[in-house]
């Protein structure tokens, strides 16, 4: 499994916007797209990177650090990018 850890770059976080990039992005792939916050203090399964909703639950903020995991190393280096992106400019 392929696994990147990114630094969110939106100045508003994964909200509406952004996540909505993200899930439309990750829904291109066949294989599931998992995200985790770095640092999340309970025991959480990963987050479906193809739902907008689950995106946004994750409550990242700017600066803060998301694990993007996947079989397919190509949809993690994608997802990983858009994550990076000020997607709110």
């Amino acid at each position: 499994m392929a696994s990147k850890t990114v630094t969110v770059g939106s100045s508003v976080g994964l909200h509406a916007r952004p996540a909505s990039i993200i899930a439309e992005a990750a829904s291109e792939y066949d294989e599931d797209i998992f995200l985790a916050l770095v640092g999340e203090e309970d025991d959480e399964d990963p987050t479906e990177a193809a739902s907008s909703l689950m995106i946004m639950a994750l409550g990242a903020e700017q600066g803060d650090q998301v694990v993007v995991t996947s079989d397919n190393a190509e949809a993690v280096e994608k997802i990983a990018a858009l994550i990076e992106q000020d997607l709110d400019a």
